[in-house]
């Protein structure tokens, strides 16, 4: 037979099951507390109408009780799934991989569960796919990583939805929120810091055309190379892989009047190191190398790579915050972009010109 709900303070020496023998659940708790599910949910979600005294005795029964609350029954008192999803795309590079890692440890802190879709093309079709897949499972918000302006362009045109989106990289044009990396500014930090060195020109290693950073950079570099007064040399075109940046490379290791390259990612670097060293041009006696996004190898190239650092652990938790910002006061937010800072980070790979 079950005994009758405490009317005051929570009895002591419950059980951690309810008294069926199953894990406790919610009525179990507001049995114990005399009170009703409702201000349990209440409780659960922190309501801010719930009296101290009120609020301090479902804490403890649920402590006294074992508690767990489940997810569905968050979902139920709250109205939310606690399920985020990411869209990305060549995740297997550092940057993306290092901004989903960022993304899920947040959400683990703020409670929720990541709802991953890594996309190989970025045609419309796909994209509305994924974002109607995540929708269908009931996500709260969508973070997109969306590295290629064609990618921006197909979000753009899936933001009816009604479900909260922030946007890496790529800007789109209907007040969605934008966190990115300051691509412009790191560009010029390199140019300028092989300028400085004495170098008359810098040429660059680009990456690929429609990806939002490798024209932000290639743009910067053309800009402050004008500033200063200095030459401007065609720009060689990668793909952001080594292999790319060792063909480049090669071709610019037989130009006896290039002294000074800054690489669009570090990958592309150290290609170019690589090519360099092979036709026995020396780094950075003979040729300085700049990298960006100071990859956890990067230290360990030889020679170690002066580069650009990207906190790409500070892009994704700052995109987390934002969504979760939005998901708990939609409306309430004008667009705000987010340029996350960058540092240049010295190392042997870059010197003085040599001597003529």
């Amino acid at each position: 037979m079950t005994p009758s709900a405490p009317d005051g303070p929570v009895a002591k020496g419950r059980s951690r099951r309810n008294f069926a023998g199953a894990r406790p659940v919610m009525a179990d708790v507001a049995r114990m507390a005399g009170v009703s599910k409702q201000t349990v949910s209440r409780v659960l979600n922190d309501h801010p109408a719930v009296r101290p005294e009120t609020r301090e005795a479902v804490s403890q029964a649920m402590r006294t009780l074992g508690y767990r609350p489940s997810r569905s029954a968050r979902s139920l008192a709250s109205g939310r799934t606690r399920m985020l999803g990411v869209i990305s795309f060549d995740a297997a590079r550092y940057g993306p991989a290092s901004i989903l890692t960022a993304i899920n440890t947040a959400a683990q802190e703020a409670g929720y569960l990541v709802s991953s879709i890594a996309l190989d093309t970025a045609d419309r079709a796909t994209v509305v796919e994924a974002v109607n897949r995540l929708s269908a499972e009931g996500a709260d918000g969508v973070i997109a990583i969306a590295p290629q302006l064609w990618v921006g362009r197909s979000l753009a045109e899936t933001t009816d939805l009604g479900t909260p989106l922030v946007v890496l990289e790529s800007p789109l044009d209907d007040g969605t929120p934008l966190v990115t990396g300051d691509s412009r500014t790191g560009a010029r930090k390199a140019t300028e810091h092989l300028l400085t060195l004495g170098h008359t020109t810098v040429w660059h290693v680009a990456g690929p055309a429609g990806w939002t950073s490798a024209d932000l950079r290639l743009t910067s570099w053309r800009a402050t190379l004008r500033a200063a007064g200095a030459a401007v040399p065609d720009p060689l075109v990668g793909d952001w892989s080594a292999d790319s940046g060792y063909d480049l490379g090669r071709r610019l290791a037989r130009r006896p009047e290039v002294t000074a390259v800054f690489a669009s990612n570090d990958q592309m670097a150290l290609g170019l190191l690589h090519a360099l060293h092979e036709s026995g041009r020396s780094v950075p006696g003979d040729v300085s190398v700049v990298g960006y996004d100071d990859i956890p190898e990067a230290a360990h190239f030889l020679p170690p790579l002066t580069t650009v650092r990207t906190d790409f652990a500070e892009i994704g938790t700052r995109s987390l915050r934002l969504l979760l910002d939005r998901i708990d006061g939609p409306g309430r937010h004008p667009r705000a972009d987010t340029l996350v800072p960058v540092d240049l980070v010295t190392r042997a790979s870059s010197g003085p010109p040599p001597l003529r």
